[in-house]
């Protein structure tokens, strides 16, 4: 029987080097295609439910809503759309990572990922690619929509702050749901983060109003609330005036974006329920 020369069977074998790009980018696109498949669910209807509380507002309101404070000059919808925009990167951030981790586990397919020559810090690019991919695509859609449907207006006046706040945003909450889909043994465990963390602090953050509406101590109790600093500054790039410390949000949220990356790079490095 023939048999191949050890030298030709070493040059047929994949090299992998101290970073593996195919496998990243293969399990990048995986994650990418696994939201796009099911668009209607994943993408559009996100996309409705802001479009539904943008024409409720503006139906109830009109032009009668009055912004006091550093809002004054601003239409109450101007001021709103911005909001409910890095509402949707949250949620949608959130959601991408856990339901596919969750899934995964259920249906034991997270050896998928698990066995191939990935790296810890490979299969966490990955899965924040996919979860940041999809916050901003809904991001941007929400955008357009809003603007051409002349529910408010949304001009850009500062790039990097739409950029840094959006970007930093859905960084934190895919982690955030990269955590709690490993942790989380059913959906339920999911939905309790979801009810109880991520949408008081969303609602409570000024999402729908001027936070120094709010009496003392709740205002100040706002100001160590991330989401705040999320929202107040991503609605600064549309609007040009912030309610907050842009200085204190860039390093808040770029601090918890790292540290969030890092903890994720952790737990699965430690195979946290994921590995026997």
């Amino acid at each position: 029987m023939d048999t191949i020369p050890k030298a030709e069977q070493a040059r047929t074998l994949r090299q992998y080097g101290a970073f593996n790009g195919l496998g990243l980018w293969t399990l990048y696109q995986r994650e990418v295609g696994r939201f796009l498949k099911v668009w209607m669910q994943t993408v559009f209807a996100p996309v409705v439910t802001t479009l539904l509380f943008m024409t409720v507002f503006k139906l109830a309101f009109g032009d009668r809503g009055q912004l006091t404070g550093d809002f004054e000059a601003l239409r109450y919808n101007d001021f709103l759309a911005p909001g409910l925009i890095m509402m949707a990167i949250l949620q949608n951030a959130f959601a991408n990572t856990s339901s596919s981790l969750v899934q995964a586990k259920f249906n034991s397919t997270h050896v998928d990922f698990l066995m191939p020559p990935l790296s810890p810090l490979e299969l966490t690019l990955a899965f924040l690619g996919g979860a940041v991919t999809r916050a901003l695509l809904i991001a941007l859609i929400c955008g357009v929509a809003i603007q051409l449907s002349g529910l408010a207006n949304l001009p850009i006046r500062h790039i990097w702050p739409i950029l840094w706040f959006a970007l930093t945003s859905a960084v934190i909450l895919g982690a955030l749901g990269i955590a709690g889909g490993i942790w989380a043994d059913k959906f339920d465990h999911l939905a309790a983060v979801t009810n109880f963390v991520i949408v008081p602090l969303t609602f409570l953050s000024g999402t729908f109003y001027d936070v120094k509406v709010m009496v003392e101590p709740f205002e100040s109790i706002t100001h160590f609330n991330p989401i705040f600093y999320m929202i107040d500054g991503y609605r600064y790039g549309h609007t040009g005036v912030a309610n907050g410390s842009l200085q204190i949000g860039v390093i808040y949220t770029g601090l918890l974006a790292l540290g969030s990356t890092v903890g994720v790079w952790a737990m699965f490095r430690n195979g946290y329920k994921l590995k026997a």
